[in-house]
């Protein structure tokens, strides 16, 4: 009964992905009747120049993200572990705020913030807002990777003379350098993957890859549409798939 459960609910979850992908190699245009297997649609993804310009803007902008995010996630999910402050559990509850908000709320609340200041929407307020939503989930990652490991590391490394600096340089860092890795990886995913907040936050002169797809699937699901987001689902499962292996890395 329990494998029937679960191969219902997987097969609930993942069988559109799947049939998303055959039909990606469906050489008719339309999905109702299955002519064969193709890679037309796939070659003309790669001739598309104004949709390799939105992938290029989506590989920027998550790369860049991701790797803010993670500096100062990495940074904030130290201090708040070695370090016993006014406003720590405050600021710790912030972070599950900003996880768990909806994504229409921080879309538009940025998109008020950026008007108010009087900031042209575009690459940068993309940027902010993206390294915005990434950096709670690399605290968090980061901090779990913290907890789980021995406080008396690091105050051996202080008995043996090593400062603040050197401490969190040769034990802390190397200690928790996959659960770095794993955040930097579901930073990338999470940025390259949105639409909400990109809708509010980005310009018309700086399109990204997932509200083209959106324009695309306005009129109709097109074949094309099938490749690129099959691409975009292999991207995105390889990904979280590396950041799930290096979670589960004991620290040596």
């Amino acid at each position: 009964m329990a494998r029937a459960y679960l191969a219902l609910v997987y097969g609930f979850l993942y069988l559109p992905m799947a049939l998303l992908v055959a039909y990606s190699f469906n050489p008719s245009k339309y999905a109702t009747r299955w002519e064969g297997w193709t890679l037309d649609w796939y070659r003309n993804l790669a001739l598309d120049d104004g949709l390799k310009q939105a992938a290029l803007h989506s590989l920027t902008v998550a790369g860049w993200a991701a790797s803010l995010g993670t500096v100062v996630g990495s940074l904030g999910a130290v201090g708040l572990y070695r370090y016993r402050f006014r406003g720590r559990a405050l600021a710790q509850g912030l972070l599950l705020v900003g996880m768990m908000s909806p994504d229409i709320v921080v879309g538009v609340s940025l998109l008020v913030l950026f008007i108010a200041l009087r900031v042209e929407l575009g690459f940068w307020t993309l940027l902010l807002a993206h390294t915005g939503f990434c950096l709670p989930f690399v605290v968090v990652t980061v901090l779990s990777r913290l907890q789980g490991f021995d406080r008396g590391l690091i105050e051996a490394a202080q008995d043996l003379g090593a400062g603040e600096t050197a401490a969190l340089a040769r034990v802390v860092l190397p200690l928790c350098l996959p659960a770095i890795a794993a955040g930097w990886l579901l930073s990338f995913t999470l940025s390259l993957d949105d639409v909400v907040v990109s809708f509010f936050v980005t310009g018309p002169e700086f399109e990204v890859l997932p509200l083209r797809i959106y324009s695309m699937v306005r009129l109709g699901v097109k074949p094309e549409v099938n490749a690129l987001a099959s691409l975009l689902f292999a991207l995105s499962l390889l990904l979280v798939s590396l950041s799930q292996c290096l979670l589960r890395r004991g620290p040596r």
